[in-house]
């Protein structure tokens, strides 16, 4: 008797598994850094262009999407990784598909990695941010020197390089424009006048939003959506240091990309979404013959010297020394 109960349990878990297996090929998640106007429109486009899978898109900080991934491997269940940093992708890629076999001549050469073991998502700046109204008869700073004066106290915001992409890339391009030990002091000082370090790169922008304060060290992007669906009027400034910048990319996590419903939404990834993304959000150069016709979206930007913006062991170096 104890043995067909134990033949018959064996059974159960093999059907369960199999019916699980069976749910599972049909279902598609995608792990993603993206802001919510980019992924809602992203998972309606997948869902109305396959509407028999079962696709999920979970949202995350950039932190939290590499930890998470770092921690997890190839157990973990994203399928599909989107929009993560080029930094954390070069070290996390044991963990990618090879996608050499993919038509790749559409992408920037100089942005796919030699191992074709991810594809560039987008390449995003950021700005200084005005709110005039908010700024009031405040002169409008023309450098990052202006931006220590005390006249601004309290009116500016900035995301925390520690919890945020946006908040590395300009720490960097000023550790390359200064020095780092300069760079390292000219926050202190601009600390004083910050009014919050915020968690997430689109932090700040949401404060000059909301009328907290009056500048922000933001992203050029979700400043030019905030303008065109929100009717601000929000100015962006590049100062000589030019533009702090970064790229994120997007690849299969190892393992899953002989699944048929993987493979279908990873090329539809790489021939529609990408480029809608492109189109309508992000028109940084990532693709060949990218064309931006965003309203707003500065054209020839000025872009910082970001040397050693991928070097993760420099990055835990410079983290474990920021102090805000």
């Amino acid at each position: 008797m104890k043995k067909l109960v134990i033949a018959i349990v064996l059974i159960a878990v093999i059907l369960l598994g199999i019916s699980c297996r069976k749910v599972d090929d049909s279902s598609v998640i995608i792990f993603t850094s993206t802001e919510d106007f980019r992924t809602e429109h992203m998972l309606q486009l997948l869902k109305d262009q396959f509407p028999e899978y079962n696709i999920t898109m979970q949202v995350m900080s950039t932190g939290s999407h590499a930890a998470k991934l770092k921690a997890e491997g190839t157990q973990t269940e994203a399928d599909i990784i989107l929009n993560l940093e080029t930094g954390y992708l070069e070290g996390l890629q044991d963990i990618l598909a090879d996608l050499s076999s993919y038509d790749l001549s559409e992408f920037l050469p100089e942005l796919v990695p030699e191992s074709k073991r991810f594809l560039p998502w987008d390449k995003s700046s950021g700005a200084i941010v005005i709110n005039r109204a908010k700024l009031g008869n405040l002169p409008v700073p023309a450098s990052y020197q202006d931006l220590l004066n005390p006249i601004y106290k309290g009116l500016i915001s900035m995301p925390n390089p520690k919890s945020s992409g946006t908040g590395y890339m300009f720490l960097v391009s000023l550790i390359n424009a200064m020095g780092e030990d300069a760079a390292f002091d000219y926050f202190d000082r601009l600390a004083e006048n910050i009014l919050q370090f915020t968690t997430s790169g689109s932090g700040p922008v949401n404060a000059l939003i909301q009328g907290e304060v009056a500048i922000a060290l933001g992203m050029t992007l979700t400043t030019v959506n905030a303008i065109n669906t929100r009717g601000v009027s929000f100015e962006l400034l590049f100062f000589n240091e030019g533009a702090p910048n970064i790229t994120t990319g997007f690849g299969i996590v190892k393992g899953k990309e002989n699944r048929p419903a993987v493979k279908e939404v990873f090329e539809f990834a790489m021939t529609k979404l990408v480029r809608d993304d492109k189109e309508l959000f992000c028109p940084e150069p990532v693709m060949i013959n990218q064309v931006n016709n965003i309203a707003n979206y500065p054209r020839n930007i000025p872009y910082a010297n970001m040397d050693g913006v991928y070097d993760l062991a420099w990055k835990e170096k410079l983290l474990e020394r920021w102090n805000h």
